[in-house]
């Protein structure tokens, strides 16, 4: 029996298993929530359920800017009220969030999807650096901020990126050192990204 064998009862192994392939869900919390499962009513169930299948069959990646969404353009690109010259570079969609609940920032996104990490095996070409260059060529973006997260990988990402837009027309920024190194964008707090936003810095 595997580690996560709690039980005689096939079912209940199997969401337990299911639960703790997820990020941040180890054994024993994987345990609770499929025992908190077992004891829900079926309404309750079935609307947990239907909400995981329209996670998956309704939302999709903008192809604009790789945020998610459930249309496409996304909401942010569709804004005519934000400024479409100035394009915010960040690796994941949870970091459109954070930056979102600043208030501050008022132009638009590139989800990168992940960080250039040759230790990981993640190249340039695996990730949406592409995308981003053929909006840039399109004109109209007047400034880059390079929001990567402060580490070793983000900074080597954002390395790249100046290197590949080097000779464009372009004003490049990043967030402003306020953000702890080798932190990350969703965890940092209201007054840090916001001063981050407001104090970004001309790179080159």
């Amino acid at each position: 029996m595997s580690n996560l064998e709690y039980s005689n009862v096939k079912p209940i192994n199997n969401l337990i298993e299911s639960f703790h392939r997820l990020p941040g869900i180890g054994p024993k919390m994987a345990q609770r929530l499929t025992y908190y499962l077992v004891r829900m009513s079926i309404k309750e169930a079935e609307t947990l359920a239907n909400a995981i299948r329209d996670l998956k069959e309704k939302v999709i990646y903008c192809s604009s800017c790789h945020n998610i969404s459930d249309i496409n353009p996304c909401s942010i690109c569709q804004d005519t009220t934000r400024d479409s010259s100035i394009i915010c570079v960040v690796e994941d969609p949870l970091d459109v969030v954070a930056i979102e609940s600043s208030t501050v920032f008022k132009g638009i996104y590139h989800v990168l999807h992940g960080v250039i990490a040759p230790m990981k095996g993640i190249g340039p070409e695996d990730i949406k650096l592409h995308d981003l260059v053929d909006r840039i060529n399109q004109g109209n973006v007047k400034e880059l901020v390079l929001a990567t997260n402060p580490n070793v990988e983000g900074d080597a990402t954002t390395a790249y990126i100046q290197d590949l837009v080097v000779s464009l027309d372009l004003k490049i920024t990043r967030l402003a050192r306020g953000l702890p190194m080798g932190g990350d964008l969703e965890y940092a707090d209201f007054v840090t990204l916001s001063r981050a936003i407001e104090g970004r810095q001309v790179l080159g």
